[in-house]
């Protein structure tokens, strides 16, 4: 058992009672057809069910399972990278707990890893048991992401991907707080290729990625990697200014021909409260990006582990 894993799996969990031991007879099983050693990193994101117990059990039934847990809840995304950071595998392959991402394409990943690509992204061809309104949005967001980024972010790929160890060692060294872990293994280049595949439904359970959590994974996604609501803020202040100038110009031109139009504090409540919506609009594009820098500046650490199993002969 204290052999190098030639493949690390890392799963985020939280709340998965569920589904985790279909997720480990699953992913076992596809891993042993490998023939190769490997490793299944869990990562316990302040769990408050029984999915920490039954780690454990997995991890005293099977010594190749380890276990990270948390002090508290610290995301998805913090947690991924907890993973990766703890991984000790050649080929590290990232994917959710849930049995969306189906353990039995990790052999494709690994495929093209043997090929000579160093970062394998999976892409949903399809997503089977989600709403109309979750698949409009997840393709909307792609697209916007993919359009307004300065880094080629594949569209319909999700966090399920393998990564070879230099790219998982070039990752450890970005310790920004607000992660997109999708961009920035992209970010960080070397060889990329795709695979499609079909995304199954959820296995059991509920989603953990209600729409207040996606629209602020969005947010996540777009000020890591773009500048554009910045620049839009000031777009939006030369359009308010100029039509600011012609209003004035406008207001002239019909005072001195006698007009009664513009008579009245209707159109200066109308005014104020416009160039008021732009200014606070503006003011709080920048404050998320202010909000981001003083979270860097404080350097506080991404997460705290309470206790982590199986790592001993690392």
């Amino acid at each position: 058992m204290g052999n190098h894993p030639t493949i690390s799996v890392v799963a985020p969990v939280f709340n998965e009672e569920a589904i985790l031991p279909e997720f480990y007879r699953r992913t076992s099983a596809a891993l042993d057809k490998l023939g190769e050693p490997w490793e299944l990193v869990l990562v316990n994101d302040g769990c408050r069910d029984r999915s920490p117990e039954i780690m454990v059990e997995l991890h005293a039934r099977d010594p190749r399972v380890k276990v990270v847990n948390f002090a508290r809840n610290f995301g998805h995304q913090v947690a991924i990278t907890a993973g990766a950071d703890y991984a000790r595998g050649d080929a590290v392959v990232v994917m959710d707990a849930d049995l969306q991402d189906p353990p039995e394409v990790i052999p494709d990943l690994l495929a093209k890893w043997r090929e000579g690509f160093e970062v394998v992204y999976a892409i949903r061809s399809e997503r089977k048991g989600e709403t109309w309104f979750k698949e409009f949005t997840a393709k909307a967001f792609y697209r916007i992401i993919y359009r307004i980024t300065d880094i080629d972010i594949p569209m319909d790929a999700g966090d399920f991907r393998l990564m070879d160890r230099k790219v998982v060692d070039a990752l450890k060294t970005m310790r920004e707080k607000h992660r997109f872990m999708r961009g920035l293994s992209v970010w960080v280049g070397f060889r990329q290729t795709g695979v499609k595949y079909a995304r199954a439904e959820r296995f059991a359970g509920e989603t953990k990625y209600p729409l207040k959590k996606m629209l602020r994974f969005a947010l996540d996604g777009i000020t890591s990697f773009s500048y554009l609501p910045l620049q839009v803020a000031t777009y939006v202040g030369f359009v308010a200014a100029g039509l600011a100038v012609l209003g004035i110009i406008a207001t002239i031109i019909l005072r001195l021909s006698g007009s009664e139009a513009f008579y009245g504090q209707a159109t200066t409540l109308v005014s104020v409260l416009f160039l008021g919506g732009v200014q606070l609009i503006s003011l709080g594009i920048i404050g998320e990006y202010l909000g981001r820098i003083y979270d860097e500046v404080k350097g506080r650490p991404l997460y705290i582990v309470r206790e982590a199993l199986g790592f001993e002969e690392a």
